[in-house]
């Protein structure tokens, strides 16, 4: 080992999953402070996962922690699973909240607020990048990327809230799992959609996410934060589902991801999830 090299704890959590293996993965690299963004992204084309995230000492005197966030192409202000996934990572470390009950996490997109509800972690929905109506050009070019009639689109929504999200509601649950979208774009895309499960489902909405990698190519996310996030304020507001209620997302990729949403009395909107270690060690960090 380098004699300049430094033990950096790490762990790969399971977050929004039913049951381990079912939800989305996320590598959080602890003490990251000394770390060069070049090498932080680096790490994350590395590991090859969605996104990766790296912990360092907050500079807000409300928070408990910094968080930056990486996909293989990009930094991130803000991203759902992997905001819950670094909280619990903190707190499985040792990691303190300075309030009992709620984390402070500090990240591109502010500070975020997480609280503990029973065994599950739930954040607080960010406000909206870039919100309202998406014009008909974009919605008739979204139709013809999922391979369906402009029809099927039963409404379109902005919900940028830090990723970029555009998404479409379609009829039913069932419309959502049978699509079969193209495997190209042409430009970046990052898309949500959305349908209903039949009244008394124990999910309310199937929900689906994909979005361009660094390739250029079109994947599929397995469970997203930040989508659900933007889905229950956009559809919470219209009146289209009632809080409490549960979300899934990942059944096309054979995950179980379900997300929890709440509304708390001042009307904020949780998105909440089970998080789980699967894998931990010791990240031995070279110079650049």
């Amino acid at each position: 080992m380098d004699s300049r090299s430094t033990l950096r704890r790490f762990q790969l959590v399971d977050v929004f999953g039913a049951d381990a293996y079912t939800g989305n993965p996320l590598a959080v690299i602890l003490d990251a402070d000394e770390l060069s963004t070049e090498q932080m992204l680096a790490i994350t084309r590395w590991l090859n996962l969605s996104e990766s995230t790296f912990v360092l000492r907050p500079r807000s005197a409300d928070a408990d922690y910094r968080v930056r966030i990486f996909t293989l192409d990009r930094e991130m202000p803000f991203a759902g699973h992997p905001t819950l996934g670094t909280c619990h990572a903190w707190l499985t470390a040792g990691g303190r909240p300075r309030n009992e009950g709620t984390v402070v996490q500090e990240c591109g997109a502010g500070l975020v607020p997480i609280r503990r509800d029973a065994d599950r972690l739930a954040f607080a929905a960010p406000p909206l990048v870039r919100g309202g109506p998406v014009d008909e050009a974009l919605i008739s070019e979204i139709a013809v990327y999922l391979r369906i009639e402009r029809d099927a689109i039963v409404d379109a929504q902005w919900g940028d809230n830090g990723p970029g999200w555009v998404i479409v509601l379609l009829e039913s649950a069932e419309r959502v799992l049978s699509l079969e979208p193209a495997a190209s774009y042409g430009r970046r895309i990052d898309l949500g959609i959305v349908g209903p499960h039949p009244a008394g489902s124990a999910c309310a909405i199937e929900v689906r996410a994909v979005f361009s990698d660094h390739t250029g190519a079109v994947r599929e996310d397995p469970v997203t934060g930040s989508l659900n996030a933007s889905v229950a304020q956009w559809l919470l507001r219209t009146g289209r589902v009632r809080a409490p209620y549960v979300a899934a997302q990942g059944t096309r990729l054979g995950r179980t991801g379900r997300v929890h949403v709440s509304v708390d009395d001042a009307g904020t909107v949780w998105i909440g999830g089970s998080s789980r270690t699967l894998f931990s060690g010791e990240h031995v960090g070279g110079p650049a």
